[in-house]
């Protein structure tokens, strides 16, 4: 079988928007979050994820009403739901898939369009198709055609897939960020099914991501660069199909190095926050000082010293126990607690 062979230039910003993007990612793999904080983080991530790679491709949610429906638990009805649903609970999967071959495409593509469009979830189309934008002028609407794919014909299409594929797989000269960005330009120049391409593609780029070490899930989004300007996304990849995809590795690249920084800065402003949020009230503070070189100390201390009821002394102690700034110890009439 023939291998893919892509056409670009390593300029100086593709170098230099590599290099950040893997200073970036180890930054954010060093920061010290607590668990909850990084479940909250990545369920937010896949959320917006959900939310803006169906909205590029015209789903008509908003991101409150794709965020209650995503934690409400609720049947998906409509088909905007559906779709938005089923891209979901393909990025909470993606790290369960292991190969990256025509069966997997294709089972993304099956679960993306389930209950959507299940006449052609999971098969490669057998006729033309045309990507194309509607144009308002003084005649009327004009039909703008901005890509025709090469091949037409399900074998033939099939054929290239596993070129692609086999290329990704198999290639080991080419960077694996610039591999991500080749793949996701050269499936969407492909346009192998009658609906869902862009979808299924930043699912499998993400995915390719996934599996050459970048946990995407848990720490980025691709997706929200794409949002920030969706015809520059549109005319990148359209420009990459005379052949030379540098310009579009440069706006992919940026793209990665624009989602980690947002990352990064997300993740740093829940530190923040939860810095406040551990801070000792004043009251916790006088406490702290007051018996910093006290072997153990009572609730009885407390309420003498504060000149407060037990039961505020105990909200007190409670509240530096969780701010992780003394311990309990003993039972019952034996509880005393110590400075740590």
């Amino acid at each position: 079988m023939g291998m893919f062979k892509p056409k670009y230039t390593l300029t100086k910003k593709l170098l230099e928007n590599v290099s950040a993007v893997e200073r970036l990612y180890g930054q954010i793999e060093q920061l010290r979050l607590p668990r909850s904080l990084w479940l909250n983080l990545e369920q937010g991530n896949l959320i917006q994820s959900a939310y803006v790679s169906n909205s590029i491709e015209g789903n008509s949610l908003s991101f409150v009403e794709v965020t209650n429906l995503l934690l409400g638990g609720r049947i998906p009805a409509t088909r905007d739901e559906k779709e938005v649903a089923n891209y979901f609970g393909l990025l909470r999967q993606l790290t369960s898939f292991k190969s990256f071959d025509i069966a997997t495409l294709l089972n993304i593509h099956r679960q993306l369009l389930a209950g959507v469009n299940d006449k052609i979830a999971g098969k490669i189309r057998n006729s033309a198709v045309v990507v194309a934008n509607h144009v308002k002028t003084f005649k009327g609407v004009k039909l703008i055609i901005k890509h025709n794919p090469p091949y037409h014909k399900q074998m033939e299409i099939r054929k290239h897939l596993q070129y692609l594929l086999k290329w990704a797989r198999e290639d080991d000269q080419t960077i694996p960020i610039l591999k991500a960005g080749i793949f996701h330009h050269q499936y969407v120049y492909l346009h192998p099914f009658g609906d869902g391409n862009g979808r299924t593609c930043r699912l499998l780029t993400a995915l390719f991501l996934i599996q050459n070490g970048y946990l995407i899930n848990k720490y980025f989004v691709l997706d929200d660069y794409y949002d920030t300007d969706r015809a520059l996304y549109s005319n990148k990849l359209s420009i990459a199909d005379s052949g030379n995809v540098s310009a579009w590795l440069e706006y992919f690249t940026d793209g990665i190095r624009y989602s980690l920084q947002s990352a990064i800065s997300k993740a740093e402003n829940s530190l923040s926050q939860i810095a406040v949020s551990m801070r000792p009230t004043p009251r916790e503070a006088q406490i702290l000082e007051k018996f910093v070189n006290i072997r153990e100390f009572r609730v009885n201390d407390i309420t003498k010293f504060l000149k407060v009821s037990r039961q505020q002394a105990n909200n007190l102690l409670r509240g530096l126990i969780e701010k992780g700034r003394i311990e309990k110890h003993g039972i019952t009439k034996g509880v005393f607690y110590r400075i740590l």
